[in-house]
């Protein structure tokens, strides 16, 4: 039985070739949701961190890695000037019995431009990256290959023996508006905030060749649109953070969207950045038709925690009751920052 599932993940996996890797905690994956998120927020570098286990209980699962850096070069003390965003990413996502698997590297360069001052900002992005996949079918036990006693390797399939290892150039690119009043405030008091994109992914539609003799295929481009608020219930400690993904790749669509409720106990001063906002979340999301996933993030001394767990509600959960389990870590900084205050020269 865990042969035949295997087999057929595996077969979707290639049929569906088209998609993407993704995370249920898109907030913490900015450069994957959009390259012109690159270095836009409240500091000068950022490190994050994701992992996700996918399809926890099924005899096969898929682990996904994605570590990212990024920082902003030539940005004044104030972000009151058009400064550069420089990132760099790398994910890995593998699984399966076959090991068949989707790795990348990319650089990111984004120019950002604060508007007047008064909290608006225009950001544009550019990313190129090096792909590779690559699968070994061997290790797969096929029903033609039952004996009545136990699956013999030594009987030809008739099917695929071999699953190629190739590489490709991947090039994308985004726009990106923020608005963030809190920066017109000294104290974190009355916050607000609003973000929207929309960002192009694999705009020279790279071709794959999955197995040796088959046919090349293109990577369909994927169109990914966002938006998002952030605002203070009142004069009270709390904050709703809600968030809508929108992507779209080839026939394949998928929609994210929720929200976090967040309890501040420490407030930040936005505009000196002596004091960072701390904050602990709890949030709910769903993946239309798809899953929904229950959120928890942690934001304390610069640093983010999130784990957040996929709860499957679409025909999937017929073939396995388990979902899938994920992590993020984050890491910002402000006043000791390496890069703070290279505008000034």
């Amino acid at each position: 039985m865990k042969s035949i599932c295997s087999i057929s993940i595996l077969l979707i996996y290639l049929t569906g070739f088209s998609q993407d890797i993704h995370f249920t905690q898109t907030a913490q994956t900015p450069v994957l949701i959009n390259p012109a998120a690159c270095a836009v927020f409240n500091g000068w570098e950022r490190f994050i961190v994701n992992h996700r286990n996918q399809w926890l209980g099924a005899n096969t699962q898929f682990m996904t890695t994605n570590i990212s850096a990024e920082m902003a070069a030539f940005k004044p003390d104030m972000n009151d000037r058009a400064h550069l965003g420089i990132g760099v990413m790398f994910f890995n996502d593998i699984g399966g019995d076959s090991q068949f698997g989707h790795r990348q590297g990319s650089l990111t360069l984004n120019g950002i431009l604060p508007m007047g001052g008064n909290g608006h900002t225009l950001a544009v992005g550019l990313q190129g990256g090096v792909g590779n996949r690559s699968g070994n079918a061997t290790s797969l036990d096929y029903r033609s290959q039952w004996d009545g006693q136990k699956f013999d390797k030594l009987i030809l399939t008739g099917d695929m023996n071999k699953l190629g290892s190739f590489t490709y150039l991947d090039a994308s690119a985004g726009v990106y508006y923020v608005y963030d009043g809190s920066q017109n405030t000294f104290q974190g008091e009355n916050n607000l905030k609003v973000q929207a994109g929309f960002a192009a992914y694999h705009v020279n539609a790279p071709k794959f060749k999955f197995a040796t003799g088959a046919t090349s295929e293109q990577l369909l481009r994927k169109y990914v649109a966002h938006a998002g608020v952030t605002a203070d219930l009142g004069s009270s400690s709390f904050t709703i953070d809600a968030n809508a993904v929108q992507t779209i790749q080839g026939t394949h669509f998928q929609t994210l969207v929720g929200a976090m409720l967040r309890y501040r106990f420490e407030d930040g001063t936005y505009v000196t950045g002596n004091t960072q906002e701390a904050f602990f979340g709890i949030g709910l999301y769903t993946r239309w038709k798809d899953a929904i996933m229950p959120s928890i993030l942690i934001d304390w001394k610069s640093f983010q925690f999130g784990i957040s767990y996929d709860i499957t509600i679409s025909k999937l959960r017929n073939a396995y009751r388990g979902g899938s389990l994920e992590f993020s870590l984050s890491y910002s900084t402000r006043n000791t920052a390496l890069f703070k205050g290279r505008g000034r020269f």
